[in-house]
């Protein structure tokens, strides 16, 4: 392959993993928009991003396993071409449920996407020309939450929010045609198929199935229903099922023994608490914008460009960073940025808005890279060729793990805790509490610390959509907060990223 068709083919492959990334940001956005056009109950809104972060968990998984079956060229364009063609199916959906469903497959053949670019581009390129190749696809990366937020928003106010998918295709199609015809790193084998673990991958699935049912379920059945009891006994009988296949079969779904480096291990516990963060402020600020100040998708997107924007422009300054600093100080940099970002968010009102939110999204944009770029280089750099597949995606697999599940704790603290909120909110204002009514929005005239007494209808009526916004806004944010808390108590895995003795050059811890 000549260098000039390896780049075309490379650049083409991030394009399509720019195009699995935007597919999050994108969607985002229009959250309201896409639940008032299926008719998605609130309980459930939070699948049509959660079924996608899951699927792409399964998929990474997978990764390894099914790249010598295919070829790493032919995995891409195999799952790019399914990504296309799912996208169709959620522009066409007639239901919520096959909605959600077409969602599952875009994501389980994004989530064969990502990985195996980050692989190829160990795989294609000399060791000079790695930390560029790597910059090419990050600053893809990086551009899709920049543009994704106002794309969408832009898409679904001029058109309608099935375009959101349908912008797909024609890009899908191309990239698939130009990867399948010029990237040859290694050689299909069908025979390898008969080597996947097909029980390990089935247990291991329905445990992180399990997992996400748990969460989003139990709040709404109770913790005590059958069907709650049901998963809490199946994830860890699962959990043991698999690991046990994978511990002890010659060729595992999963390379377990990547995790006896302990710098790996860090690596991917703090990209999965990185992946909360990052996938559930993504969730969080539409429904916060969407709901509470009534913004449409356009105007939504437009005030989340703010932290793509942020990403974008310190993009060559972490890139400088990430080469010239120790791993361990790049990453401590950019989780304190984002966990600050985070807990800043934990104090709005149903008041905030665009200028209140430009900071906090400022602070996580700039972290993003100071936190993606060391962990990846953590886990990848010092891996030998045969184990790339495998520990790329499992850093991969951390991360959307952690988003997955972190949508699923805030979309349940937020939609549980505001009847509550909002029930002690209400107590407050008929005992004349001046701070609540402020809050609320409410006029001060009549609240002076005393019982205010009986109410008309019509006062209840216009006191309750106020009572509502403001319990909404506690609810998301005690979810800020908690993500940020998170974050920040993980900080103190950072110094484990350091290597216990001066082994490698500098440049690389």
């Amino acid at each position: 392959m000549t260098p000039r068709n390896a780049w075309i083919g490379f650049i083409a492959m991030s394009i399509g993993m720019f195009m699995a990334i935007l597919d999050i940001q994108i969607v985002a956005s229009s959250l309201p928009e896409i639940q008032a056009g299926m008719r998605i109950p609130r309980h459930a809104l939070n699948w049509v991003q959660t079924s996608y972060l899951i699927a792409e968990v399964i998929a990474i998984m997978l990764t390894g396993c099914l790249t010598p079956v295919l070829s790493t060229g032919g995995l891409f364009t195999t799952a790019i071409t399914g990504f296309t063609l799912a996208s169709v199916g959620c522009a066409l959906s007639p239901s919520w449920q096959v909605l959600i469903l077409c969602r599952t497959i875009e994501g389980f053949c994004g989530g064969a996407i990502i990985p195996s670019v980050f692989s190829v581009g160990y795989k294609l390129f000399p060791v000079s020309l790695q930390p560029r190749a790597t910059l090419v696809a990050g600053s893809l990366a990086v551009l899709a939450p920049t543009l994704g937020p106002c794309l969408g928003g832009f898409i679904t106010a001029r058109f309608d929010w099935p375009w959101l998918f349908l912008v797909n295709v024609v890009p899908g199609l191309i990239v698939a045609l130009v990867v399948g015809s010029l990237i040859r790193v290694d050689r299909p084998d069908l025979r390898a198929l008969r080597k996947i673990d097909g029980y390990g991958a089935l247990s291991l699935s329905m445990m992180l199935a399990s997992i996400e049912l748990l969460l989003s379920r139990a709040p709404e059945q109770g913790w005590s229903s059958a069907e709650a009891l049901t998963y809490i006994v199946a994830i860890p009988l699962l959990g043991v099922i698999g690991i046990r296949r994978c511990r002890t079969r010659s060729n595992p779904l999963i390379d377990l023994g990547l995790f006896a480096d302990r710098r790996f291990s860090v690596a991917c516990g703090l990209s999965f608490v990185f992946g909360a963060g990052l996938y559930g402020s993504v969730y969080l600020m539409p429904l916060f914008l969407g709901f509470v100040r009534g913004h449409d998708a356009f105007e939504t997107g437009i005030i989340m460009t703010t932290m793509g924007a942020a990403q974008l422009i310190t993009a060559p300054l972490a890139a400088v960073a990430d080469e010239r600093w120790p791993s361990s100080r790049v990453a401590l940099v950019g989780m304190t940025l984002f966990a600050a970002g985070l807990i800043s968010n934990g104090f709005e009102t149903p008041t905030t808005d665009a200028n209140d939110l430009f900071w906090p999204q400022a602070l996580r944009g700039c972290g993003v890279l100071l936190v993606i770029l060391p962990l990846t280089r953590v886990a990848l750099a010092m891996q030998p060729t045969q184990r790339l597949a495998d520990a790329s995606a499992l850093v991969n697999l951390s991360r959307n793990l952690g988003g997955a599940i972190g949508i699923a704790v805030v979309d349940t603290l937020s939609t549980e805790r505001a009847p509550a909120l909002a029930n002690a909110l209400a107590s407050r204002l008929q005992n004349g509490d001046r701070e609540a009514a402020r809050f609320a929005g409410l006029p001060l005239e009549r609240f002076h610390g005393t019982p205010i007494g009986p109410t008309s209808a019509a006062d209840r009526e216009f006191v309750r959509p106020l009572i509502d916004h403001a319990a909404a806004t506690i609810a998301f944010n005690e979810a800020w907060v908690l993500l940020g808390l998170v974050m920040a108590i993980s900080l103190l895995l950072i110094p484990w990223l350091r290597p216990r003795r001066m082994t490698h050059p500098p440049d690389l811890l």
